[in-house]
């Protein structure tokens, strides 16, 4: 029995041995013909070369071994992919193999409309974390915050799952629902949260009017129709009289670099540098600048930026920066500065590949540094604003101090009375006691800046600008020139 073993046992590792000298000559042959000049000219990039070699040698080696002795059978195409999927994990996180059904997803998922929860998702510190929720989707409405860990989708842990597995996982069938547990900074336990599937359409551009004079507009992402989305919201805004503006890239996860400099084309002058990227290759070296062939406007301008602001909205918010365009506030942006191209394989699936960084145009990196506010103004949660009235105690003064927003010296019985109101002009024929339209949406507006203090503080800084521009004028005029140019352009 022994010698039949020795026999058996003999013939597997010629077997191997043959395996192991055909694949070492196909990888010999395909690293020859594919060493770059400069490697074949240079001793070291021989060396480089030659390790190459040795080390393909040592993985044709144990796929067969494993083809051969392992306890089950394995497929060929599952070892490959499972080979592939570990080089992608020596990589940073945003580098991953798509297998021909993941490929397809993410084609379908480009196109604006697809099935899912609403969120973006990045691998962090080696942990599965939500960049940012999209605005009126499924996943924002029950709750998820941008920087929370998903630790398990249903009941499997995300512990070295990559984003193509995750986002597999986490897209389905549209109303069905998917359960998963994310950690939270501050909570004592991790929290399960049941979330239904649904069609994700997001509409980019949002646009509102804060007293009377400040323009607000909210980018949820950078989707192929944003600028032009961008550009009607501009126009509505003129029309409406603005002569400032608010915008709003909070928990805008990214998209398309060309939107990205399209958006920022709009806030600056013609010929200015909005980013530009370095890679490894020549061709991966590019710059954007401006150009003539949108209308730019002046505004004075504040962005809103905090945590869930990355990729794309990393590049607006660094560009008008550096440039001194625009006053950044909020807080530090998530840090997504790298460049992935879509290369698509031979059998139908796809590589994405980290090939390149973003630089600003003053040279600063984007990658792992973000964007940091010029004013840094933390957003408190809805849950501690709550816990403001909580007690009866602290309940009438905080209910006090919302009724005198809206209440004047003309709304208290027996007020003195004024000019107009002696000689009988100024209140005949007003109803105060009927909200008006206006009154409603100004109510609606004013509850907007009760509960986002980084809304409110913005909205603040540029309706009292008109009045700091006076003073300052007056000052120069008095006591010799002072400097202002936040907001006036380049």
């Amino acid at each position: 029995m022994l010698s039949t073993d020795k026999c058996q046992t003999g013939l597997v590792i010629n077997l191997n041995k043959i395996f192991t000298v055909f694949a070492c000559v196909i990888f010999s042959l395909f690293i020859l013909t594919n060493i770059p000049v400069e490697a074949k000219e240079s001793g070291g990039s021989n060396d480089e070369g030659n390790n190459t070699y040795e080390k393909l040698k040592i993985f044709s080696e144990v796929l067969s071994l494993i083809e051969s002795s392992y306890v089950e059978k394995v497929d060929s195409k599952t070892l490959i992919e499972g080979a592939i999927k570990g080089m992608m994990k020596a990589l940073d996180p945003h580098t991953s193999y798509m297998p021909p059904e993941a490929f397809q997803d993410m084609q379908v998922a480009t196109s604006g409309k697809f099935g899912g929860l609403g969120i973006e998702i990045s691998i962090r510190g080696g942990v599965l974390t939500v960049v940012s929720p999209i605005e009126d989707t499924p996943a924002f409405n029950a709750g998820i915050h941008a920087g929370d860990k998903i630790i398990k989708i249903e009941e499997e842990s995300t512990l070295d799952m990559t984003l193509t597995e995750a986002v597999a996982m986490l897209r389905g069938e549209i109303g069905t629902a998917v359960n998963i547990t994310v950690f939270r900074e501050g909570l004592d336990a991790p929290l399960l949260v049941k979330i239904v599937r649904d069609v994700i359409k997001v509409q980019s551009v949002k646009k509102k009017i804060y007293n009377d004079t400040v323009g607000y507009i909210k980018i949820r992402s950078f989707a192929k129709t944003t600028s032009s989305d961008l550009d009607r919201a501009l126009a509505y805004l003129e029309e409406k009289g603005i002569t400032k503006l608010v915008l709003d890239i909070r928990n805008n996860p990214g998209g398309l670099l060309n939107q990205a400099v399209e958006v920022s084309d709009r806030f600056l002058d013609n010929e200015n540098l909005i980013v530009y990227t370095k890679g490894r290759t020549e061709d991966q070296n590019m710059r954007f600048t401006t150009h003539d062939k949108s209308k730019h406007v002046k505004y004075p301008m504040i962005i809103l930026v905090n945590g869930g602001s990355a990729s794309a909205s990393e590049i607006v918010a660094g560009a008008l920066q550096d440039l001194g365009r625009a006053v950044i506030l909020g807080t530090p942006t998530f840090g997504k500065g790298s460049v992935q191209t879509i290369i698509p394989l031979s059998d139908g699936s796809a590589l994405r590949l980290t090939t390149a960084r973003y630089f600003t145009p003053s040279g600063k990196i984007i990658q792992e540094n973000g964007i940091v506010p010029d004013i840094v103004v933390e957003r408190k949660p809805v849950a501690d604003l709550k816990k403001d009235g909580k007690n009866e105690k602290d309940k009438e003064p905080v209910e006090k101090e919302r009724m005198r927003r809206f209440l004047r010296e003309r709304d208290l019985k027996k007020h003195l009375k004024g000019k107009n109101s002696i000689d009988g002009k100024g209140n005949e024929g007003v109803n105060n006691d009927v909200p008006s339209e206006d009154d409603k949406v100004r109510a609606e507006l004013e509850k907007d800046l009760e509960k986002d203090e980084q809304l409110r503080h913005a909205v603040s800084l540029l309706s009292g600008w008109d009045v700091m521009v006076s003073t300052f004028k007056n000052k120069s005029l008095n006591d010799g020139p002072t400097h202002l140019s936040f907001g006036e352009g380049n």
